[in-house]
């Protein structure tokens, strides 16, 4: 994609997390072809906002597919109530573990131990997943668009630690959702990989050979329980993650700075 699209696909998908915008998809000149041009928009988005990178959602990739986005600095948060924005009204949440790192782990040219990795993860925690994307729902995005915009990634809700063995072994959790005072309803949840750090791994070894590196303090969610829940604002939600603990939030509208 020659300069100019690029930097125009980024100014608009920066000026819609702005704003809390959606639209349609970029205009043709702008949309990405491939994962390289949809990896710098994202690249390019967090620069053109002058934010940081907080953390990052990863899953396993498929043949022709990656699961990577970094998660904005600015839209991670630790308490309750929590500013998100919602265009419809209602807001889509996925219940998830998230791991921070407590060092560095710099690029360099040999991988990562899985061993060496697990010496580097600091804690735990439950986590809310707080979806969003830039595009209507009518827009037609594909995944290319939707990777460049960040794969619905509006921002990360971090909820109390967690022994780290104890979320190792997380492949599965009985969870539980209330809504305000409705009867709580109950999701069989299953770890998308099958154990909550093999995407983890996947994403520092990606990183790695990309010559690029993670820093301390950055949170990583390896993916959803039991898939996207939509919730109402400014209403109590209570998220119990089996016997690991439970999260109490309340959401309302973030309004831009």
């Amino acid at each position: 994609m020659p300069q100019p699209s690029l930097s125009t696909a980024i100014q608009l998908l920066a000026q819609r997390r702005r704003h809390g915008h959606q639209g349609s998809v970029l205009p043709a000149a702008c949309r990405p072809s491939d994962i390289d041009t949809a990896l710098a928009i994202q690249a390019g988005v967090v620069a053109e906002l002058g934010d940081t990178i907080g953390g990052w959602k990863c899953g396993m990739p498929s043949e022709h597919k990656l699961v990577v986005a970094p998660i904005l600095g600015s839209s991670r948060h630790q308490a309750s109530p929590c500013p998100v924005w919602a265009p419809q009204g209602q807001l889509k949440i996925e219940a998830e573990l998230a791991f921070i790192l407590a060092t560095d782990l710099p690029a360099r040219s040999q991988p990562y131990s899985p061993a060496e990795i697990d010496t580097t993860i600091g804690s735990a925690h439950l986590a809310l997943e707080l979806i969003g994307t830039r595009y209507t729902a009518d827009s037609g995005a594909s995944y290319l668009d939707q990777l460049a915009d960040g794969l619905f990634n509006q921002g990360l809700l971090l909820g109390p630690a967690l022994p780290l063995a104890s979320a190792y072994q997380a492949s599965t959790l009985a969870l539980q959702l209330q809504i305000g005072d409705a009867t709580p309803q109950a999701h069989a949840g299953q770890h998308p990989a099958g154990t909550p750090l093999a995407p983890l791994y996947w994403l520092i070894e990606w990183l790695r050979s990309q010559g690029r590196g993670l820093v301390a303090g950055e949170a990583i969610i390896t993916g959803a329980y039991a898939g996207a829940w939509t919730v109402p604002l400014d209403t109590p939600i209570t998220v119990q993650y089996g016997d690991l603990g439970s999260m109490a939030v309340t959401f309302y509208t973030a309004h831009a700075g």
